[in-house]
Protein backbone atom coordinates (compact mmCIF):
# COMPACT_ATOMS: atom_id res chain seq x y z
CA UNK A 1 0.00 0.00 0.00
CA UNK A 2 1.39 3.49 -0.94
CA UNK A 3 2.35 6.08 1.66
CA UNK A 4 2.41 9.89 0.82
CA UNK A 5 5.36 12.65 1.28
CA UNK A 6 5.04 16.23 1.52
CA UNK A 7 8.48 18.03 1.08
CA UNK A 8 8.91 21.69 1.93
CA UNK A 9 11.80 23.01 0.86
CA UNK A 10 13.35 26.49 1.18
CA UNK A 11 16.87 28.04 0.00
CA UNK A 12 19.12 27.45 -3.08
CA UNK A 13 18.87 25.26 -6.22
CA UNK A 14 21.48 22.60 -3.77
CA UNK A 15 18.17 22.59 -1.21
CA UNK A 16 16.17 21.87 -4.24
CA UNK A 17 18.63 18.84 -5.69
CA UNK A 18 18.49 17.51 -2.29
CA UNK A 19 14.59 17.23 -2.17
CA UNK A 20 14.76 15.88 -5.24
CA UNK A 21 17.17 13.52 -4.30
CA UNK A 22 14.76 12.55 -1.61
CA UNK A 23 11.78 12.35 -3.27
CA UNK A 24 14.31 9.67 -5.57
CA UNK A 25 15.13 7.30 -2.16
CA UNK A 26 11.69 7.41 -0.96
CA UNK A 27 10.25 5.74 -3.88
CA UNK A 28 11.41 2.08 -3.13
CA UNK A 29 9.29 2.71 -0.19
CA UNK A 30 6.22 3.04 -2.15
CA UNK A 31 6.07 6.89 -0.97
CA UNK A 32 3.92 9.10 -3.86
CA UNK A 33 4.66 12.98 -3.23
CA UNK A 34 1.83 15.00 -2.63
CA UNK A 35 1.14 18.88 -2.22
CA UNK A 36 -0.90 19.45 0.68
CA UNK A 37 0.40 18.20 4.21
CA UNK A 38 -2.57 17.33 5.55
CA UNK A 39 -2.82 14.56 3.33
CA UNK A 40 0.62 13.51 4.04
CA UNK A 41 1.82 10.00 5.95
CA UNK A 42 5.42 11.49 6.04
CA UNK A 43 6.39 15.36 5.97
CA UNK A 44 9.92 16.77 5.63
CA UNK A 45 11.10 20.04 5.82
CA UNK A 46 14.54 20.92 4.18
CA UNK A 47 15.67 23.71 5.52
CA UNK A 48 18.13 26.97 5.12
CA UNK A 49 19.99 29.02 7.38
CA UNK A 50 21.76 31.17 4.99
CA UNK A 51 19.81 34.38 6.39
CA UNK A 52 17.40 34.55 9.27
CA UNK A 53 13.93 35.34 7.30
CA UNK A 54 14.15 31.39 5.83
CA UNK A 55 15.01 30.03 8.91
CA UNK A 56 11.84 31.73 10.98
CA UNK A 57 9.80 30.16 8.37
CA UNK A 58 10.87 27.30 9.00
CA UNK A 59 10.10 27.31 12.60
CA UNK A 60 6.82 29.09 12.08
CA UNK A 61 5.86 25.62 9.33
CA UNK A 62 6.74 23.61 12.17
CA UNK A 63 4.35 25.11 14.78
CA UNK A 64 1.71 25.15 12.28
CA UNK A 65 2.43 21.58 12.07
CA UNK A 66 1.99 20.52 15.73
CA UNK A 67 -2.00 20.35 15.26
CA UNK A 68 -1.57 18.24 12.54
CA UNK A 69 0.14 15.58 14.48
CA UNK A 70 -1.50 15.81 17.41
CA UNK A 71 -4.67 14.87 15.00
CA UNK A 72 -2.71 12.03 13.17
CA UNK A 73 -0.29 10.24 15.70
CA UNK A 74 1.09 8.04 13.26
CA UNK A 75 2.42 11.21 11.01
CA UNK A 76 6.01 11.53 10.97
CA UNK A 77 7.89 14.93 10.62
CA UNK A 78 11.53 15.21 9.51
CA UNK A 79 13.75 18.51 9.22
CA UNK A 80 16.65 18.31 7.01
CA UNK A 81 18.90 20.76 5.38
CA UNK A 82 21.36 23.25 6.62
CA UNK A 83 18.79 24.37 10.07
CA UNK A 84 19.19 20.86 11.28
CA UNK A 85 22.62 20.68 10.55
CA UNK A 86 23.10 24.10 12.93
CA UNK A 87 20.87 23.49 15.13
CA UNK A 88 21.68 19.59 15.79
CA UNK A 89 19.18 18.15 18.77
CA UNK A 90 18.49 21.11 20.15
CA UNK A 91 15.06 20.86 17.42
CA UNK A 92 14.11 18.25 19.11
CA UNK A 93 13.41 19.70 22.56
CA UNK A 94 12.31 22.89 20.86
CA UNK A 95 9.57 21.03 18.95
CA UNK A 96 8.75 17.77 20.40
CA UNK A 97 6.45 16.16 17.40
CA UNK A 98 9.40 15.75 15.13
CA UNK A 99 10.76 13.06 15.28
CA UNK A 100 14.32 13.41 13.56
CA UNK A 101 17.15 15.70 12.31
CA UNK A 102 18.88 15.01 9.48
CA UNK A 103 22.20 17.32 8.48
CA UNK A 104 23.26 17.03 4.85
CA UNK A 105 25.94 14.95 5.35
CA UNK A 106 23.68 11.97 6.12
CA UNK A 107 20.92 12.65 3.49
CA UNK A 108 21.22 9.25 1.84
CA UNK A 109 20.44 7.24 5.48
CA UNK A 110 16.93 9.13 5.14
CA UNK A 111 14.86 5.51 4.04
CA UNK A 112 16.66 4.11 7.30
CA UNK A 113 15.77 6.92 9.70
CA UNK A 114 12.08 7.11 8.05
CA UNK A 115 12.34 3.39 9.07
CA UNK A 116 13.43 3.99 12.48
CA UNK A 117 10.88 6.78 13.07
CA UNK A 118 7.76 4.57 11.88
CA UNK A 119 9.02 2.28 14.84
CA UNK A 120 8.42 5.52 17.27
CA UNK A 121 12.53 5.87 17.67
CA UNK A 122 13.48 9.89 17.45
CA UNK A 123 17.03 10.46 16.35
CA UNK A 124 19.82 13.65 15.47
CA UNK A 125 21.72 12.56 12.81
CA UNK A 126 24.05 15.84 12.17
CA UNK A 127 27.76 14.07 12.41
CA UNK A 128 29.92 14.47 9.54
CA UNK A 129 30.81 11.93 7.26
CA UNK A 130 34.46 11.72 6.22
CA UNK A 131 35.31 11.20 2.49
CA UNK A 132 38.67 9.74 1.95
CA UNK A 133 41.57 11.16 0.10
CA UNK A 134 40.58 14.59 -2.09
CA UNK A 135 37.95 12.70 -4.57
CA UNK A 136 35.04 11.05 -3.06
CA UNK A 137 32.09 9.94 -4.31
CA UNK A 138 29.29 10.80 -2.12
CA UNK A 139 26.76 10.24 -4.49
CA UNK A 140 26.17 6.49 -4.24
CA UNK A 141 26.95 4.77 -8.10
CA UNK A 142 23.26 3.54 -7.81
CA UNK A 143 22.22 7.31 -8.31
CA UNK A 144 24.27 8.02 -10.77
CA UNK A 145 23.23 5.09 -12.90
CA UNK A 146 19.81 6.29 -12.48
CA UNK A 147 20.28 10.09 -13.76
CA UNK A 148 17.45 11.57 -12.18
CA UNK A 149 16.18 14.20 -14.33
CA UNK A 150 13.51 16.92 -13.79
CA UNK A 151 11.44 17.77 -16.90
CA UNK A 152 14.44 18.43 -19.60
CA UNK A 153 16.63 19.26 -16.70
CA UNK A 154 19.03 17.35 -14.70
CA UNK A 155 21.13 18.32 -11.79
CA UNK A 156 24.33 17.18 -10.80
CA UNK A 157 26.22 18.46 -7.32
CA UNK A 158 30.02 18.48 -8.42
CA UNK A 159 31.33 19.86 -4.74
CA UNK A 160 30.07 19.75 -1.48
CA UNK A 161 30.52 22.31 1.40
CA UNK A 162 32.64 25.38 1.14
CA UNK A 163 36.32 26.60 2.18
CA UNK A 164 35.58 30.08 2.01
CA UNK A 165 34.31 30.99 5.90
CA UNK A 166 33.42 34.49 4.44
CA UNK A 167 32.42 36.64 7.36
CA UNK A 168 28.89 36.56 6.62
CA UNK A 169 28.11 32.98 5.37
CA UNK A 170 26.89 30.19 7.53
CA UNK A 171 27.63 27.53 4.68
CA UNK A 172 30.87 25.98 6.21
CA UNK A 173 29.43 25.08 9.53
CA UNK A 174 26.08 23.83 8.30
CA UNK A 175 27.64 21.61 4.96
CA UNK A 176 30.95 21.18 5.92
CA UNK A 177 34.63 21.65 4.01
CA UNK A 178 34.81 21.51 0.40
CA UNK A 179 34.82 18.32 -1.54
CA UNK A 180 35.26 17.83 -4.93
CA UNK A 181 33.59 14.66 -6.79
CA UNK A 182 35.19 12.21 -9.06
CA UNK A 183 35.12 13.42 -12.80
CA UNK A 184 34.45 9.76 -13.76
CA UNK A 185 31.87 9.73 -11.58
CA UNK A 186 30.18 12.81 -12.53
CA UNK A 187 30.45 12.46 -16.57
CA UNK A 188 28.24 8.83 -15.55
CA UNK A 189 25.79 10.66 -13.87
CA UNK A 190 25.65 12.85 -16.80
CA UNK A 191 25.11 10.63 -19.42
CA UNK A 192 22.74 8.68 -17.45
CA UNK A 193 21.00 11.93 -17.51
CA UNK A 194 21.15 12.39 -21.56
CA UNK A 195 19.91 8.87 -21.82
CA UNK A 196 16.71 9.51 -19.87
CA UNK A 197 15.73 12.58 -21.72
CA UNK A 198 17.96 15.52 -20.03
CA UNK A 199 18.92 18.79 -22.52
CA UNK A 200 20.02 20.47 -20.00
CA UNK A 201 22.51 20.18 -17.00
CA UNK A 202 22.97 22.18 -14.39
CA UNK A 203 26.64 21.55 -12.32
CA UNK A 204 25.66 22.35 -7.97
CA UNK A 205 27.82 23.61 -5.89
CA UNK A 206 28.65 26.25 -3.28
CA UNK A 207 31.45 27.72 -5.14
CA UNK A 208 30.95 25.31 -8.09
CA UNK A 209 34.22 26.77 -10.14
CA UNK A 210 36.15 25.68 -7.07
CA UNK A 211 36.34 22.33 -8.61
CA UNK A 212 39.77 20.71 -8.36
CA UNK A 213 40.75 16.78 -8.09
CA UNK A 214 44.34 17.44 -8.92
CA UNK A 215 46.70 19.50 -9.64
CA UNK A 216 45.91 18.96 -13.76
CA UNK A 217 42.29 18.64 -13.36
CA UNK A 218 39.57 21.27 -12.48
CA UNK A 219 36.88 23.07 -13.43
CA UNK A 220 37.73 23.95 -17.25
CA UNK A 221 38.64 20.63 -17.40
CA UNK A 222 35.93 19.31 -16.33
CA UNK A 223 33.46 21.46 -18.35
CA UNK A 224 35.29 20.50 -21.34
CA UNK A 225 34.72 17.01 -21.25
CA UNK A 226 30.92 16.97 -20.37
CA UNK A 227 30.56 19.86 -23.46
CA UNK A 228 31.21 16.88 -25.90
CA UNK A 229 28.78 14.54 -25.01
CA UNK A 230 26.74 13.65 -27.22
CA UNK A 231 22.72 14.90 -27.12
CA UNK A 232 23.52 17.56 -24.38
CA UNK A 233 22.30 20.90 -25.75
CA UNK A 234 22.80 23.01 -23.23
CA UNK A 235 25.46 23.31 -19.64
CA UNK A 236 25.14 25.63 -17.21
CA UNK A 237 26.68 25.98 -13.48
CA UNK A 238 25.57 27.96 -10.58
CA UNK A 239 27.06 29.82 -8.17
CA UNK A 240 30.59 30.48 -9.21
CA UNK A 241 32.88 32.78 -6.94
CA UNK A 242 34.38 36.19 -8.42
CA UNK A 243 37.73 34.76 -6.73
CA UNK A 244 37.71 31.61 -9.00
CA UNK A 245 36.63 32.78 -11.87
CA UNK A 246 39.40 33.74 -15.20
CA UNK A 247 40.11 34.29 -18.29
CA UNK A 248 40.12 31.12 -19.21
CA UNK A 249 36.97 30.39 -18.32
CA UNK A 250 35.52 33.16 -20.19
CA UNK A 251 37.35 32.03 -23.56
CA UNK A 252 36.17 28.44 -23.12
CA UNK A 253 32.23 29.70 -22.53
CA UNK A 254 32.90 31.66 -26.13
CA UNK A 255 34.55 28.82 -27.69
CA UNK A 256 31.45 26.32 -26.47
CA UNK A 257 27.91 26.66 -27.94
CA UNK A 258 27.11 23.97 -25.35
CA UNK A 259 27.72 26.52 -22.53
CA UNK A 260 25.13 28.83 -22.23
CA UNK A 261 26.04 32.77 -22.16
CA UNK A 262 24.82 33.16 -18.83
CA UNK A 263 26.94 33.66 -14.81
CA UNK A 264 25.73 33.71 -11.78
CA UNK A 265 28.60 35.54 -10.63
CA UNK A 266 28.07 37.37 -6.95
CA UNK A 267 29.60 40.66 -6.08
CA UNK A 268 27.81 41.05 -2.76
CA UNK A 269 29.30 44.49 -2.09
CA UNK A 270 30.22 47.47 -4.18
CA UNK A 271 33.14 48.52 -1.54
CA UNK A 272 36.16 47.11 -1.29
CA UNK A 273 35.98 48.47 2.57
CA UNK A 274 33.34 46.41 2.76
CA UNK A 275 34.28 42.96 0.78
CA UNK A 276 37.64 42.97 2.81
CA UNK A 277 35.18 42.55 6.02
CA UNK A 278 32.77 40.04 4.33
CA UNK A 279 36.20 38.19 4.12
CA UNK A 280 35.40 37.83 0.01
CA UNK A 281 38.90 37.89 -1.42
CA UNK A 282 38.44 40.07 -3.99
CA UNK A 283 38.16 43.67 -4.80
CA UNK A 284 35.85 45.47 -7.18
CA UNK A 285 38.77 46.59 -9.46
CA UNK A 286 39.27 42.59 -10.20
CA UNK A 287 35.78 41.72 -10.70
CA UNK A 288 35.11 44.19 -13.37
CA UNK A 289 37.80 43.46 -14.75
CA UNK A 290 36.86 40.46 -14.99
CA UNK A 291 33.25 40.84 -16.41
CA UNK A 292 34.79 43.40 -19.07
CA UNK A 293 36.67 40.49 -20.50
CA UNK A 294 33.84 38.06 -20.55
CA UNK A 295 31.16 40.57 -22.10
CA UNK A 296 34.59 41.45 -24.74
CA UNK A 297 34.23 37.55 -26.00
CA UNK A 298 30.87 37.05 -25.36
CA UNK A 299 29.36 40.20 -25.89
CA UNK A 300 25.38 39.04 -25.72
CA UNK A 301 26.36 37.23 -22.00
CA UNK A 302 23.79 37.78 -19.60
CA UNK A 303 25.31 38.16 -15.96
CA UNK A 304 23.32 37.66 -12.45
CA UNK A 305 24.30 38.35 -9.10
CA UNK A 306 23.77 38.57 -5.34
CA UNK A 307 24.35 41.39 -2.81
CA UNK A 308 23.73 42.09 0.75
CA UNK A 309 22.81 46.01 2.13
CA UNK A 310 23.32 46.98 5.17
CA UNK A 311 26.58 44.74 6.32
CA UNK A 312 27.91 46.04 9.25
CA UNK A 313 29.85 48.97 9.08
CA UNK A 314 28.51 50.09 5.55
CA UNK A 315 28.22 53.66 5.20
CA UNK A 316 26.27 55.59 2.89
CA UNK A 317 29.48 55.89 0.35
CA UNK A 318 30.04 52.25 0.47
CA UNK A 319 26.09 52.11 -0.45
CA UNK A 320 26.60 54.35 -2.95
CA UNK A 321 29.67 52.57 -4.69
CA UNK A 322 27.56 49.23 -4.80
CA UNK A 323 24.66 51.54 -7.24
CA UNK A 324 27.54 52.74 -9.66
CA UNK A 325 28.39 48.53 -9.92
CA UNK A 326 24.44 48.03 -10.40
CA UNK A 327 25.07 50.74 -13.26
CA UNK A 328 27.83 50.33 -14.51
CA UNK A 329 27.71 46.31 -15.05
CA UNK A 330 23.90 46.30 -15.55
CA UNK A 331 23.25 42.92 -14.52
CA UNK A 332 20.63 41.06 -15.88
CA UNK A 333 18.87 40.02 -12.38
CA UNK A 334 19.75 40.63 -9.27
CA UNK A 335 19.07 38.46 -5.68
CA UNK A 336 19.75 41.40 -3.04
CA UNK A 337 19.08 40.87 0.97
CA UNK A 338 19.13 42.66 4.11
CA UNK A 339 22.17 41.66 6.20
CA UNK A 340 20.87 39.34 8.91
CA UNK A 341 23.02 38.06 11.71
CA UNK A 342 23.61 34.22 11.39
CA UNK A 343 25.09 32.53 14.77
CA UNK A 344 28.61 30.83 14.64
CA UNK A 345 29.88 33.14 11.83
CA UNK A 346 32.85 35.59 11.63
CA UNK A 347 30.57 38.70 11.24
CA UNK A 348 28.44 37.91 14.27
CA UNK A 349 30.86 39.77 16.61
CA UNK A 350 30.14 42.64 14.82
CA UNK A 351 27.98 45.83 16.08
CA UNK A 352 24.54 45.50 13.21
CA UNK A 353 24.76 49.12 13.56
CA UNK A 354 22.92 49.74 10.26
CA UNK A 355 19.67 50.51 11.27
CA UNK A 356 16.59 48.19 9.98
CA UNK A 357 14.80 51.34 8.11
CA UNK A 358 17.81 52.43 6.39
CA UNK A 359 18.69 48.72 5.20
CA UNK A 360 14.85 48.71 4.00
CA UNK A 361 15.30 51.90 2.19
CA UNK A 362 18.67 50.39 0.40
CA UNK A 363 16.71 47.21 -0.49
CA UNK A 364 14.27 49.67 -1.86
CA UNK A 365 16.87 51.45 -3.99
CA UNK A 366 18.20 48.83 -5.48
CA UNK A 367 15.19 47.11 -6.38
CA UNK A 368 14.17 49.85 -8.08
CA UNK A 369 17.02 50.54 -10.19
CA UNK A 370 17.53 46.64 -11.40
CA UNK A 371 13.50 47.00 -12.07
CA UNK A 372 14.55 50.19 -14.36
CA UNK A 373 17.87 48.27 -15.45
CA UNK A 374 15.67 45.01 -16.51
CA UNK A 375 13.16 47.28 -18.71
CA UNK A 376 15.48 48.85 -20.46
CA UNK A 377 17.33 45.66 -21.54
CA UNK A 378 13.82 43.70 -22.22
CA UNK A 379 13.28 46.53 -24.70
CA UNK A 380 16.06 46.28 -26.32
CA UNK A 381 15.73 42.46 -27.33
CA UNK A 382 13.05 43.37 -29.08
CA UNK A 383 14.15 42.33 -32.58
CA UNK A 384 17.16 40.37 -31.90
CA UNK A 385 17.18 36.28 -32.51
CA UNK A 386 17.42 34.63 -29.46
CA UNK A 387 18.07 30.69 -28.92
CA UNK A 388 15.32 29.39 -26.80
CA UNK A 389 14.88 25.39 -25.54
CA UNK A 390 11.25 25.01 -24.66
CA UNK A 391 10.76 23.14 -21.58
CA UNK A 392 7.07 23.52 -21.18
CA UNK A 393 3.25 24.54 -23.17
CA UNK A 394 1.92 27.83 -22.39
CA UNK A 395 -1.37 26.88 -20.04
CA UNK A 396 -2.96 30.24 -21.35
CA UNK A 397 -2.40 30.44 -24.84
CA UNK A 398 -2.81 26.94 -27.15
CA UNK A 399 -0.01 26.17 -29.64
CA UNK A 400 2.48 28.64 -27.72
CA UNK A 401 5.44 27.38 -25.72
CA UNK A 402 7.66 28.26 -22.71
CA UNK A 403 11.36 28.54 -22.33
CA UNK A 404 14.69 30.12 -21.68
CA UNK A 405 17.09 31.76 -24.30
CA UNK A 406 20.64 31.12 -23.97
CA UNK A 407 21.05 33.77 -21.49
CA UNK A 408 18.01 32.39 -18.83
CA UNK A 409 15.30 35.00 -19.88
CA UNK A 410 12.00 33.67 -19.79
CA UNK A 411 10.37 33.35 -22.89
CA UNK A 412 7.00 32.59 -24.94
CA UNK A 413 7.34 31.67 -28.09
CA UNK A 414 4.41 31.02 -31.36
CA UNK A 415 5.05 29.22 -34.93
CA UNK A 416 3.91 25.64 -36.66
CA UNK A 417 5.22 22.47 -35.99
CA UNK A 418 7.16 23.12 -32.27
CA UNK A 419 7.45 20.64 -29.67
CA UNK A 420 9.11 20.56 -25.61
CA UNK A 421 12.60 19.55 -25.68
CA UNK A 422 13.22 21.51 -29.33
CA UNK A 423 15.86 24.45 -29.25
CA UNK A 424 14.52 26.47 -31.57
CA UNK A 425 15.91 30.08 -33.32
CA UNK A 426 13.49 32.71 -32.60
CA UNK A 427 12.56 36.88 -33.08
CA UNK A 428 11.76 38.30 -30.14
CA UNK A 429 8.49 40.11 -30.77
CA UNK A 430 8.17 41.73 -27.59
CA UNK A 431 7.89 41.78 -23.91
CA UNK A 432 5.57 41.64 -20.82
CA UNK A 433 7.23 42.56 -17.13
CA UNK A 434 10.13 39.31 -17.26
CA UNK A 435 9.00 37.79 -19.86
CA UNK A 436 9.50 38.06 -23.41
CA UNK A 437 7.68 36.95 -26.86
CA UNK A 438 8.87 35.31 -29.81
CA UNK A 439 8.01 34.19 -33.14
CA UNK A 440 9.54 31.11 -34.79
CA UNK A 441 11.96 31.73 -37.60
Amino acid sequence: MSKSVYIKTYGCQMNEHDTQRMFGMLAPMDFISVNDPEEADLILLNTCSVRANPENKVYSFLGALRPLKERKPGLIIGVAGCVAQQVGKSLLKRAPHVDFVLGPDNLFRLPEFVEDASHGKRGCYTDWQTWEGSVSEFVPEVWQEQGRVEGLRGYIAITKGCNNYCSYCIVPHTRGREVSRSPEGILREARSMIKNGAKEIWLLGQNVNSYQVGEDYGFYELLDELSHLEGLLRLRFTSPHPRDWNDRLSDLMAARPVLCNYVHLPFQAGSDTILMVMRRKHSIADYLRKIDYLRRVIPTVEISTDLIVGFPGETDEDFTCTLQVLEEVRFSQVFPFKYSVRPGTRAESLEDDVPRKVKEERLAQVISLQESINKKAQDDLVGSQQTVLLEDTNKRKEGFYNGRTDGFRAITVAGDGLSIGALVHVCVTGCKGHWLHAEKL
